[in-house]
């Protein structure tokens, strides 16, 4: 990418095709690596540019699969002057540009679609390319929609992160360290280059911010409209000037998603749909008014599940209000730092199910949140939480839409109290007037409005919010504001809603009609009908890949893994934390119990005492665990209306028994008391997690999700519940399983394992494996492959161990077919299945069902040791409950001392070894060879890498002398090519008459310069031109380059480090296997030196090799690499990308 003045070289480094592939070839290939360098001087007579209409700036750096793509903005257009001399822009399109292949690049100048399906990879065939393949569609083509749909917008004048408020210095357009993260929706992708500029001198940097090829980027709305002034009469200066009123709405990406699949908050007090929106006045006269204002979702955890029926949506509260207060202390306590005083607009319903418990939900949390309750403020102290509840439709059912005003009535003292945010200053073209800027008013609260989804009843409600301070500002500035103005204002604000709607819903606001117009019309009620009509078909259908894209964007798949800048202090850096972890991070110890009880469809055992099996006496572990995992299979019958239509209303009662004999427990040990953290229930099978109170602060990313695997995957009578968390830095996973029941159905039940393990799928793409501590804890239905009446006999005489012989889940586990990896205690107790109900009996039935170990805990995770492992005399059912105790190792990262750690040893590296940037000479570079390391002793070598070895001679394969023991003796030929093969053949043997010694015409040193530098032979020789062997060609010389040194005029010239049959083809490039292009430069064949080849190959007894294919010299000779510098580089053009040729 180049401007005027500078360039951003992007390089993608491979392992190229170098001397110690000999050596290496069972060693995995080191990451590929991206190289940047910011230079003034750059020789581009060997780039062609891939853009000639230039581009606006780069968003940053993605990895695709195993191809790195760089974003740039191709289009953009401005929409928004917020003050003089700072605009937005709106990004209309962007281009991705893969660094480490041609295979995605469009034809010169070429103005095609590079997304339609029939294009098929343009102009590779004319740079490495392969065109046997077509392109159905680009890597990045959802991210290229998304970013191309007209929502991200960005400034190259002013920081578009931070409300007016925040931002009055007139600092550079990009300064890392003041942008809000939060709202800066490319923060993943623009990350590295950030990093990259932090390591870079004053002068660069400088030169970096003022290129604006950096940006960053936010999400939302913005947009300007003129003010004429007739439309709003300023009492103040006179002026002909328009006034500007602008709106910017910036749509948080710290919980970005779309409707359904992002809902309530996180751990760590980030809701989802949070949008802060700023209504900004700037008048020619000199002063600019600024109000913001923040919706965002009810702040509890709360899922509501699609459906094609507004009745299917059901509301769920997955956490319990112990659990919640945390977060929602957070949310609130971030809130009041950046604006203050609170005061919360609740739009809720207070009789529509769901919504009605949503908001009695809200108030008990507001009523107990340190903000608002005074027995914490203290009676003196003022609250600075409020709440106010305006049902919205209850208000608006019989006036209509205009009743919405009531709400003035209401917040009138508020908005008040909170102000406004008012400056003035001299005109911006008059920059010595700096100092004259003034602030005479700032904004001293905020309110958070929200409904259920936060689009439209919000939106509506915030724009009357709006109208009202503008009102107060002209009142007490003595202005007026004519109806055109209000007309207008309301207008910008019905795009807003749109605009956010689309986003969040894939459809516009409702109610924007009355929003643009104050009035409903019956065109504007068809509209809504159809918004309704679409917004169904788009969340069912739709907003599961949106969801995908968005969380690709912000970095937060699982698989994903940010580009890499090659820098070797950096890597040293990481390698020095590895080995020093412990200085920065600690291990402490909690414990877990996990249990297990197929209930089979009864209740009543919910009103008996469950102590012996959740508190049982029996380890000291087992009286107080921090972590409680309740694990429930047939909590109802199985019924088809069951499996239709889960009732929740079992399970919570279950939730309620769990808890009583837990604290009951607790109350008896004088321990901390246990609170829900979260449960799920799929038909029949139900997971409770509760939690210590004094450990909910180390908990965060707490998710569920449910597997169906009954009919095929269609019902849910059997699957598996699971739910996972962090706790501080180690992620948990919990699993409860009711599998296909049947004495022979082992392979379906390895076939549900199977689903479950690969099909559940948490937030993010992030599957059960992706943990480091598992626990299985079900109604697994594997049974003992033995008689009946052997069992009930092995049973009774305590033969445990035959009975598990002849387990089915040991011996599928055994083999490899089934839980792979995972591990169960020495089982102690008898089988827990089936007995009859209230008795100690086995079934006596007619069906005579043989006794098993169906229900079954495991486990997975090296940090995880097993206490017991037991069951407990619970008789209401025909099952018996199991349990086992744990002991958990957790690690702690002190994320503050691994940051200042961190920062020593970067500055104590660049010290020793010199400032480095992320860039880097050629292609074949390994971190841990340009680290490199340092003896330990003197008599010592350095350590060695994955890819050099002290013990090996500049990669050259590992070989030894041995001597015959006479001249008499060869080596045996029988003896098998494995030395380590065992034989009685003997090393040497007797030949028959001693070998000729070879023609003195040949010279022993002719052949050992035949040899090349990895030990294999070359086929050819080619003899250089004598422009080469004077002045080798810069893309030919480096530290293992043959041409390094002048050769002498008669001497056999070294070969190449790779034969030519294997590197060159007609381009004058080679291929390797995965599409990946390098350039080549060779000489041409000497018929002498190919004949004396062919004479020691005839002396060596070595077949003839076969011709090699002449390959032409490039006809310029000009390599391209940054740092050959003659004194003329090329002007560079406007801000352009470019790739070398």
């Amino acid at each position: 990418m180049v401007t005027d003045t500078h360039a951003l070289v992007f390089r993608h480094g491979n392992p190229s095709p170098g001397q110690d592939q000999a050596i290496t070839h069972d060693i995995p290939k080191p990451a590929s690596k991206c190289m940047v360098e910011f230079s003034d001087n750059v020789d581009l007579s060997d780039y062609r540019t891939l853009r000639a209409s230039g581009i606006h700036g780069t968003l940053g750096l993605i990895n695709i699969g195993p191809d790195v793509f760089l974003c740039v903005i191709s289009s953009a257009v401005r929409v928004a002057t917020v003050r003089p001399n700072e605009t937005v822009q709106k990004i209309l399109s962007v281009d991705f540009y893969c660094l480490n292949s041609a295979d995605f690049d469009l034809e010169f100048h070429q103005d095609l679609d590079p997304y339609a399906n029939s294009l098929s990879r343009p102009g590779a065939s004319h740079y490495g390319g392969s065109t046997e393949e077509a392109i159905t569609e680009h890597p990045c083509h959802e991210l290229k929609r998304i970013l191309s749909g007209g929502t991200f917008y960005y400034s190259v004048d002013f920081d578009l992160t931070n409300r007016l408020q925040d931002r009055l210095s007139e600092e550079s357009a990009f300064d890392a360290d003041s942008l809000e993260t939060g709202y800066l929706w490319n923060q993943y992708m623009i990350d590295p280059l950030i990093r990259f500029r932090s390591r870079l001198g004053d002068h660069e940097k400088a030169s970096l911010d003022s290129s604006r090829i950096l940006t960053s980027a936010i999400r939302g709305f913005v947009l300007t409209i003129n003010v004429s002034p007739s439309v709003y009469t300023a009492q103040s200066v006179k002026s002909n000037l328009p006034a500007t009123l602008t709106l910017i709405s910036r749509l948080s990406c710290r919980r970005a998603g779309t409707r359904f699949n992002s809902r309530g908050i996180d751990d760590d007090g980030n809701v989802a749909n949070f949008v802060e929106t700023e209504t900004i006045f700037w008048h020619p006269s000199g002063f600019c008014f600024s109000y913001a204002q923040v919706r965002g979702s009810v702040p509890l955890f709360w899922e509501q599940a699609t459906g094609l029926l507004p009745g299917q949506q059901k509301i769920q509260i997955t956490r319990s209000a112990e659990a919640t207060q945390p977060a929602f202390d957070k949310h609130f306590d971030a809130l009041d730092v950046d604006y203050g005083t609170v005061n919360i607009l609740n739009l809720l319903s207070e009789s529509k199910p769901g919504e009605a418990e949503l908001t009695a939900r809200y108030k008990a949390h507001v009523d107990h949140s340190p903000l608002h309750s005074r027995a914490i403020l203290g009676p003196t102290s003022a609250s600075r939480l409020f709440e106010v509840q305006f049902d919205f439709h209850a208000e608006t059912r019989g006036g209509g839409y205009e009743a919405a005003s009531a709400i003035r009535k209401i917040v009138q003292d508020r908005v008040n109290d909170f102000g406004f945010f008012l400056c003035e200053d001299a005109p911006r073209r008059d920059k010595s007037s700096e100092a004259n800027v003034g602030v005479v008013m700032q904004q001293e609260g905020v309110f958070r409005t929200n409904c259920l989804d936060c689009l439209d009843r919000t939106n509506l409600i915030q724009t009357i919010l709006s109208q009202m301070t503008l009102e107060l500002l002209s009142e007490r500035r003595g202005e007026r504001a004519m109806s055109d103005f209000w007309i207008r204002h309301s207008s910008v604000w019905a795009d807003n809603g749109d605009a956010l709607s689309k986003i969040y819903a894939g459809t516009g606001a409702l109610k924007s009609s009355f929003t643009r117009h104050g009035k409903m019309s019956l065109a504007g009620a068809i509209a809504d009908a159809r918004k309704s009509a679409t917004r169904l078909y788009v969340n069912n259908f739709v907003d599961k890949g949106r969801q995908n894209t968005i969380d690709m964007l912000l970095g937060r798949l699982v698989e994903q893994s940010p580009v890499h800048l090659y820098d070797p202090i950096t890597d040293y850096v990481n390698s020095e934390l590895k080995r020093r972890i412990h200085e920065y991070s600690a291990y402490d110890v909690i414990h877990i119990w996990a249990g297990t009880f197929n209930l089979n469809g009864k209740g009543a055992g919910v009103k008996q005492d469950l102590s012996p099996w959740l508190c049982p006496e029996k380890t000291l572990a087992s009286q107080s665990p921090e972590i409680v995992a309740v694990g429930f299979q047939e909590i109802v019958e199985l019924s088809p209306q069951q499996i239709m239509s889960t009732d929740p209303v079992r399970r919570q009662a279950w939730e309620d028994a769990v808890k009583r004999t837990l604290n009951d427990k607790s109350r008896t040990t004088e321990s901390d008391e246990y609170v829900l953290l979260r449960s799920g229930q799929l038909v029949g099978a139900a997971l409770m997690i509760f939690i210590k109170v004094s450990a909910l602060p180390n908990v965060k990313n707490v998710e569920g999700s449910v597997k169906k695997t009954g009919m095929s995957g269609i019902a849910g009578n059997k699957g598996a519940v699971a739910i996972r968390m962090d706790y501080a830095n180690t992620r948990l996973c919990f699993v409860t399983a009711h599998l296909a029941a049947g004495f022979a159905n082992f392979e379906e039940r390895n076939r549900d394992y199977r689903t479950i393990s690969h099909g559940l799928r948490f937030q993010r793409n992030r599957s059960i494996e992706d943990h480091d501590t598992i626990i299985w804890a079900g109604d697994f239905n594997y049974r003992i492959g033995l008689g009946d009446d052997k069992v009930r006999r092995l049973t009774m005489a305590g033969d445990l161990d035959m009975l598990y012989g002849n387990d089915q889940l040991n011996l599928q586990m055994v083999a490899g077919r089934t839980f792979p990896f995972y591990s169960e205690a020495r089982i102690t107790f008898p089988p827990t299945y089936k007995f009859d109900n209230g008795t100690d009996n086995y079934d006596s039935s007619e069906k005579a069902r043989i006794p098993a170990w169906c229900d079954r805990i495991l486990r997975k995770g090296d940090n995880l040791k097993q206490l017991n492992y037991a069951t407990a005399p619970l008789r209401f059912s025909d099952h018996r409950p199991v349990y086992a105790n744990f002991q958990c190792t957790i690690s702690v990262i002190d994320v503050s001392a691994k940051d200042k750690l961190s920062q020593e040893i970067y500055e104590q590296r660049r010290a020793d070894i010199g400032d480095t940037t992320a860039n880097a000479e050629g292609e074949d570079i390994d971190d841990e060879d340009l680290i490199g390391y340092d003896a330990i002793a003197p008599e010592l070598p350095p350590a060695s890498s994955d890819r050099r070895k002290w013990w090996l001679d500049n990669g050259r394969p590992v070989r030894s002398s041995v001597n015959a023991p006479g001249s008499t003796y060869a080596l045996n030929q029988q003896r098998p090519n494995n030395p380590f093969t065992p034989t009685s053949e003997p090393d040497w043997v007797l030949r028959s008459r001693p070998v000729p010694p070879p023609p003195p015409s040949l010279k022993v040193q002719g052949a050992a310069s035949l040899v090349n530098p990895n030990g294999r032979r070359a086929s050819s020789l080619h003899q250089p031109s004598q422009s080469q062997a004077t002045s080798p060609s810069p893309a030919t010389t480096g530290p293992h380059s043959d041409h390094a040194k002048p050769l002498a005029p008669k001497s056999i010239p070294p070969v190449p480090r790779k034969p030519d049959q294997l590197m060159s083809n007609a381009g004058g490039r080679s291929s390797n296997e995965s599409g990946r292009s390098t350039e080549l430069r060779t000489g041409l064949s000497s018929p002498s030196v190919a004949a004396e080849s062919r004479a020691v190959r005839m002396a060596q007894n070595e077949p003839p090799s076969l011709p090699t294919r002449d390959v032409r010299e490039r006809s310029n000779d000009n390599s391209g690499l940054l740092d050959q510098d003659d004194g003329m580089a090329t002007t560079i053009p406007p801000l352009q990308p470019s790739r070398r040729m």
